[in-house]
């Protein structure tokens, strides 16, 4: 089955991708291979990551893609991919999926949303930063080590509200 994808040149989307296992707190155990399969995949098919929080069994992203290029299923392909290859095997795999070469580390599918104007993104971007609080693994927004909020009061664009006054 062919899914209908929002495939629009230079878009900017908002991204949730699940781990198989909503159990598994594979994501934070390996942030660092998180964040190096990303770095590679970003440095040779480039994209903008606008916000992103990564929590135990899913991550959320906003990225923005180059002008001329809709390719972000290729970009999740390939993270999740090179993730799966390179933590180590200690799950069970499903004979389904062995079949077809994968491990089950990851939901086939994910969702996407066409970020439209200013107001939906400073929604989907305040989503992402509560969304460690929102699921018990913070009180307070700036407390989850994981999240692009801190790189947005780095920059100062994170407005009161946050625990930061």
């Amino acid at each position: 089955m062919r899914y209908r994808r929002s495939l629009i040149e230079g878009g900017t989307f908002f991204f949730t991708v699940n781990l198989a296992d909503r159990s598994s707190d594979l994501l934070v155990r390996h942030i660092d291979d998180l964040r190096a399969v990303t770095r590679s995949v970003q440095q040779r098919h480039p994209f903008h990551i606008v916000a992103t929080v990564v929590l135990p069994d899913h991550l959320h992203a906003i990225w923005t893609l180059p002008v001329g290029d809709a390719d972000y299923p290729l970009r999740w392909a390939l993270i999740k991919s090179a993730f799966s290859r390179a933590i180590p095997k200690t799950e069970a795999i499903h004979p389904g999926r062995v079949q077809k070469r994968e491990r089950g580390i990851w939901q086939r599918r994910y969702w996407e949303h066409q970020i439209r104007d200013d107001a939906d993104l400073q929604q989907h971007v305040d989503y992402i930063h509560n969304n460690p609080v929102k699921h018990g693994h913070a009180q307070c927004a700036t407390d989850w080590p994981y999240s692009s909020i801190h790189r947005f009061m780095r920059e100062g664009l994170v407005k009161g509200g946050w625990g930061v006054e």
